[in-house]
């Protein structure tokens, strides 16, 4: 008993490090977003065709390099291009409009495109969507909890399940935090997946518990 006391002894420590780690890295620096949510610059071409957008990356990576950029079709017809970095120089948009006109036969000019800077996206504003539709099936599925093991212990059950998920996604931020996991379009499934695989578990301590009660019970 004491070897397993000495554990989770250990393991709470280390616990509570990560989180107050993950604590102090969001208060200096905040989370990694990636760069569809950062403050970012973004140009519009109008090719005036269909393209694929394989087509346009090998023009990006020679003009930005390692620079992270994004390219997505807009307007109906998708015959116009969005192209958006953490910044971008006059040169590199020069570079750019030129091999664009090179590759498709277009005219564009250079000192008619326009860099447009797009404003860093809030944290709160990413997850603001989610927050009310997780709070209700939360509550829902606590009650459910609550109901299902009440020879357990009805309060029990719901604060220790509803308790074991917020500690486990707090964690799971402040890791993110830590390691600068970018935040955005693979942040909400992998807090759902880990919001599940938590709630399974419990679900599964809680059915052993209750087994070995109603074994009890018989005896």
């Amino acid at each position: 008993m004491k070897q397993v006391s000495s554990k989770s002894k250990i393991i709470v420590a280390i616990l509570i490090l990560i989180i107050v780690i993950g604590a102090a890295v969001i208060g200096i620096k905040g989370f990694n977003f990636d760069i569809r949510n950062q403050t970012t610059q973004e140009i519009e071409l109008y090719i005036g065709k269909k393209f694929e957008i394989e087509d346009i990356r090998p023009i990006t990576n020679e003009v930005f390099g390692k620079q992270p950029v994004t390219i997505q079709k807009v307007e109906v017809y998708e015959d116009q291009v969005a192209i958006t970095t953490k910044e971008i120089t006059d040169e590199q948009k020069s570079n750019i409009v030129n091999k664009i006109n090179e590759k498709y036969e277009t005219e564009l000019k250079a000192e008619n495109i326009s860099i447009n800077t797009l404003p860093h996206t809030k944290f709160r504003d990413i997850i603001k969507p989610y927050i009310l539709p997780l709070v209700i099936s939360t509550v829902i599925i606590l009650i459910y909890i609550g109901i299902r093991f009440y020879k357990i212990g009805l309060v029990k059950s719901m604060l220790k399940t509803g308790g074991s998920i917020l500690l486990t996604e707090i964690i799971l931020f402040a890791l993110m935090a830590i390691i600068r996991f970018p935040i955005g379009r693979y942040t909400l499934p992998l807090v759902l997946f880990v919001y599940l695989v938590t709630l399974l578990i419990q679900t599964i301590n809680l059915e052993k518990k209750l087994n070995a009660t109603m074994l009890e019970e018989k005896d």
